[in-house]
């Protein structure tokens, strides 16, 4: 235990370091959370377990919820193209082609080959996606077809470790295999669509009727952990459980508020992930085939970019089609799961396994340098000048967001109503949020007071934001948010009095509305009369 400790200090430690330096290069974290496993690794002469792996690849199972979040089934329908005709034909294309390179060109074994093939036709989610999202990428054209090319790869994870087992069963026949596939991804997806359908709501209004952050944050760990788990115990992936649950959490009232509870448990446990990613590297496979394996890398990403961008640009412009080819030209974490069986199954030398998880750990790593430099390369390969589109997956733009549903909100409501103004609410009392979806009101349950709630909400792209709450210490929270933009936002607040107004006399808000000299005012031109 005390060991344990000390391994956890010392990874924590490093993990800091190593990212307040990188951060003034303005490299990402992820870089330095690879390189702190391979330093642990050796410093404490450790190699990944399985346990920990199994832990960190929550990480991901987190973040392809998140995903979830943002896509609900009608919009996945909206974008059946990129994920069932691109995400198929690059899979089958990119893994074909390396497939046939390994058999004729490096005379490996056909069943060895082929797993070969269509891992590194899989790329990274877990990095992709992170970048994409925290660079507000994954709502443009190019993220969006990014985003259905990944989904369908992470499908695409189920057969291909199906196609090991097949190379290496004896006591069951191809027809047996599949067929309990098919069944199980019935069985899975039934059961999750019942439970979206009939049972969700009334879960969560029981829980927010509980008034408990915790219970509300442990329900959500509850429909993760129970839809990854359902998904594994039929033989598909953690993440595509996950990704399913937060589809039909996307159908609720509740995702905005879910989402920004969930982020925290998502980031650490992708850092997770991230370093038993480097804690796989061996120097010394570095060291003895670094040639091989640089001449590797560079050959798969070559390869990928090209097939991509010849893929996509039959339907969009080559400079769409350019940033989302090089945005998954490397090979993904999955890739090392099916490594890892193939070799525990004795289709991969234990050799080139090993030169394998460098190669695409390399890739990896590169990744985010490129997602970084984008914008630039694409300039300097493709001289098309042409508008990229921001893809709002909530659909709200220049739109007013009031914050607060009271008898205040609701009048605000029904006089934007009038003047025919596009708007949504936040609020944070499930009974008010209930009465405006009677009224087929845009209430959404929320915080206003997290900063995720607002950026779901479209603030960066709204007209104004109205904050219409009672609570002075939250208006405070919403004002310093908001402040917190870079994105200038029109910001108008409502006081009680001139003592509350003097709270927010240090922030930048536009205006402060103050209802005690107002309502004096209005009495006395009434009295007036």
């Amino acid at each position: 235990m005390e060991n344990l400790l000390v391994i956890i200090l010392t990874a924590i430690m490093i993990a800091i370091l190593l990212n307040l330096f990188l951060k003034r290069f303005h490299i990402p974290t992820i870089i330095g959370y690879i390189l702190t496993g391979t330093l642990i690794s050796y410093i404490f002469s450790l190699r990944t377990n399985v346990e920990l792996v199994n832990i960190a690849e929550f990480g991901i199972v987190f973040l392809m919820f998140t995903i979830g979040l943002e896509f609900s089934i009608n919009h996945l329908m909206s974008m059946k193209k990129e994920v069932f005709f691109n995400g198929l034909i690059q899979v089958m294309v990119t893994g074909g082609i390396f497939s046939l390179v390994a058999e004729y060109i490096f005379d490996i074994e056909q069943k060895s080959a082929i797993v070969i093939g269509f891992a590194f036709a899989l790329s990274s989610t877990a990095i992709v996606l992170k970048i994409l999202n925290d660079n507000g990428d994954i709502h443009t054209i190019y993220g969006r077809k990014v985003l259905g090319i990944l989904l369908f790869q992470d499908i695409a994870v189920i057969p291909l470790l199906l196609m090991i087992n097949i190379f290496t069963a004896s006591e069951s026949s191809i027809s047996t295999l599949l067929g309990k596939t098919i069944l199980s991804a019935v069985v899975v997806l039934g059961l999750l669509f019942l439970v979206g359908r009939y049972l969700l709501n009334p879960f969560f209004a029981r829980v927010v009727s509980s008034d408990s952050e915790e219970i509300f944050i442990a329900s959500i760990l509850l429909i993760v952990v129970g839809a990854s788990y359902l998904a594994h115990t039929f033989g598909f992936t953690y993440s595509l459980g996950a990704f399913v649950a937060g589809m039909m959490i996307s159908e609720t009232k509740y995702k905005h508020q879910v989402e920004a509870d969930l982020i925290p448990f998502r980031d650490i446990l992708l850092g997770l992930f991230f370093i038993t990613i480097g804690m796989q590297i061996d120097i010394s496979i570095i060291q003895n085939y670094f040639l091989e394996i640089l001449a590797l890398l560079i050959v798969v990403m070559i390869i990928k970019t090209l097939i991509i961008f010849i893929l996509l640009s039959i339907s969009v412009n080559k400079r769409i089609s350019l940033k989302a080819a090089l945005s998954i030209s490397q090979v993904g974490e999955f890739s090392l799961a099916v490594f890892a069986l193939a070799s525990a199954s004795s289709l991969l030398d234990p050799v080139i396994n090993q030169i394998f998880i460098v190669m695409v750990t390399l890739s990896m790593i590169i990744t985010p340098l490129i997602l970084k430099n984008i914008k630039p390369i694409a300039d300097l390969l493709v001289k098309e000048s042409a508008m990229e589109h921001i893809i709002c997956s909530s659909g709200w733009n220049d739109h007013i967001i009031v914050c607060g549903y009271g008898k205040l909100g609701q009048e605000i409501v029904y006089r934007l109503k009038k003047i025919d103004v596009k708007y949504l609410v936040i609020e944070h009392d499930i009974n008010y949020v209930k009465l405006g979806q009677d009224r087929n009101e845009p209430v959404f349950f929320g915080n206003a007071a997290m900063k995720n709630i607002l950026v779901q909400s479209g603030v960066e792209s709204c007209r104004s934001v109205i904050v219409a709450i009672n609570n002075e210490k939250k208006q405070r929270r919403i004002c310093e948010l908001l402040n917190s933009f870079k994105k200038p936002i029109n910001t108008v607040v409502k006081v009680a009095d001139y003592d509350e107004k003097k709270l927010l006399s240090d922030l930048d808000v536009n205006h402060i509305v103050n209802q005690g000299r107002v309502v004096a005012k209005s009495l006395i031109k009434e009295a007036m009369i």
